[in-house]
């Protein structure tokens, strides 16, 4: 198994699987050398990479090893490109092309000291459904040969996506659980949480295990201030919920585990972009084999770090 930093690591068969869902992004990031003057040039580091929160994770868990499969929507013409990159990293990834609708973009602008502007296109991820994850998940193999994973992770970007979602989420979720699945979603954006309104957020991700935000998503999510306060609020909805606060550590909670601040070792400003998909990645992987979320935190905590130490939102 190669270091999650060195490129794609080899998938460990005696590790629990996991599938994941969601976005798949060309992003566009733009660093300006200089401070930008309106209405006329300004000089610029301009890079295409692959990207997309869903994904990310997925290629993250592919380079430390996790056995993970992906399902997401493209434009036409551009599955075997991502599926191809996602394969490098080891991922098992099946890709639909949307007839009518572009791959999504997202043009990422970095501005120093952490901070980023995302402009978003949705493109197909837009137009991704439950019942298609679900017949990926179940429907695919009739002859029952390939085992259900042990977990299947989302991100809210899907849920926002659906008119429907408390209903569609609710029902997949449960269908999830009764066959013994564990459920993770990551809150995604307190931007989007407020436009798409806290409640129903909250109702539609209603029976997943795990919860992954950050520190503006939880206060939008509990409208509380403080961290500990927020996990702690969080708590009795989920089973596990693991709150990233950049440099200041995480805050877990978990079943006999109050609200707990974990620290991480300190990191200089690095690319911030896919930091916080490797953070789950390695969370993820390590509380499913150990249960233990503060260990989970700490794994998440160095793999984020390897991130930061990178250019770009993948291994």
């Amino acid at each position: 198994m190669t270091d999650a930093g060195s490129g794609a690591a080899v998938a460990d068969s005696r590790r629990a699987s996991i599938a994941v869902f969601g976005d798949v992004i060309d992003d566009i990031v733009v660093r300006p050398l200089a401070a930008i003057r309106p209405d006329t040039d300004t000089p610029a580091s301009i890079e295409r990479r692959a990207g997309g929160s869903a994904a990310n994770v997925a290629a993250w868990l592919g380079s430390i090893g996790a056995p993970v499969r992906f399902y997401g929507r493209v434009g036409r013409g551009d599955s075997a490109h991502h599926a191809a990159l996602l394969g490098e990293i080891g991922v098992e990834a099946e890709l639909v092309e949307d007839p009518r609708l572009p791959t999504g973009t997202i043009v990422v602008l970095l501005e120093g000291e952490g901070r980023r502007t995302m402009l978003t296109e949705r493109g197909a991820n837009a137009v991704l459904t439950t019942a298609e994850v679900g017949e990926w998940l179940w429907g695919e193999d009739p002859t029952g040969d390939r085992p259900l994973p042990a977990l299947v992770h989302f991100t809210a970007y899907s849920v926002f996506n659906d008119a429907d979602a408390v209903v569609d989420y609710q029902a997949f979720i449960a269908r999830c659980r009764d066959a013994g699945i564990t459920v993770s979603v990551d809150a995604s954006s307190a931007g989007s949480l407020t436009d798409f309104g806290v409640e129903r957020f909250l109702d539609a991700v209603a029976g997943a295990s795990v919860l992954l935000p950050n520190l503006d998503e939880g206060r939008v999510l509990t409208g509380l201030d403080d961290p500990l306060e927020v996990v702690r609020a969080l708590g009795p909805r989920f089973d596990v919920v693991a709150m990233t606060m950049g440099r200041e550590g995480v805050v877990v909670c978990a079943p006999g585990l109050d609200a707990t601040h974990v620290p991480v070792r300190p990191v200089d400003d690095g690319d911030p972009i896919g930091a916080g998909d490797a953070f789950t990645a390695a969370f993820l992987d390590d509380w499913l084999r150990t249960a233990d979320a503060v260990s989970a935190a700490l794994a998440g905590g160095r793999l984020a770090a390897r991130a930061l130490a990178r250019t770009g939102a993948r291994p």
